[in-house]
């Protein structure tokens, strides 16, 4: 626990973790909302279809993250590790080196796979209220809603911790949720 602990305060695990996290969560946010618009304009009749179809989706988009992370991640720390070998003329397999590089991996990976599940199951939480408190079409402007209040959270919270005005840096990112509502509007359905 106590090296677990450890790598959560290291500022690069952070870092990475936090990168991961957010960038997947984004791509997971607009993924849904294109899902929920798209399924709407198609003539989807019921909300836990749309809530499946997207699920359905967060499991590859999850799924997408911690693979392509653990795999993006094990080449990046094999190449570090393998420049640390050379200069200090040792091989470092085994050693606590190598251990606590497979634990970050690990962190790296878990938060790529989170950032998605976060971004799709919290907009479609109103298709689970569909003909109870929500018409299918409350149901999917609700799920914008959410959605562009979860990909404002992001952007603000990067804001925070670059020291940027927050507000315009949720602004940013939550307008991305609003252009993807618009441009499938434009799709053929």
């Amino acid at each position: 626990m106590d090296s677990l602990r450890s790598l959560l305060e290291d500022d690069e695990v952070r870092s990475i973790s936090r990168r991961y996290l957010i960038s997947n969560g984004f791509d997971g946010t607009l993924t849904c909302i294109g899902v929920v618009v798209g399924a709407y304009l198609s003539g989807v009749s019921d909300g836990i279809t749309v809530f499946m179809i997207g699920i359905g989706a967060g499991v590859g988009l999850g799924t997408s993250g911690v693979w392509s992370v653990w795999e993006i991640e094990r080449a990046e720390k094999q190449a570090e590790q393998l420049r640390i070998e050379r200069s200090m003329l040792t091989d470092l397999d085994g050693t606590m080196v190598e251990q606590r590089r497979r634990s970050a991996r690990a962190i790296n990976a878990v938060a790529s796979g989170i950032g998605p599940l976060i971004g799709i199951i919290l907009p479609l939480l109103p298709f689970l209220a569909h003909d109870v408190l929500f018409s299918l079409l409350e149901a999917t402007l609700v799920s914008i809603g959410i959605g562009v209040t979860v990909l404002f959270g992001f952007g603000a919270y990067l804001g925070s911790i670059s020291k940027q005005n927050w507000i315009v840096a949720g602004i940013r990112m939550g307008l991305a949720g609003i252009v993807v509502a618009v441009l499938n509007l434009f799709v053929p359905s």
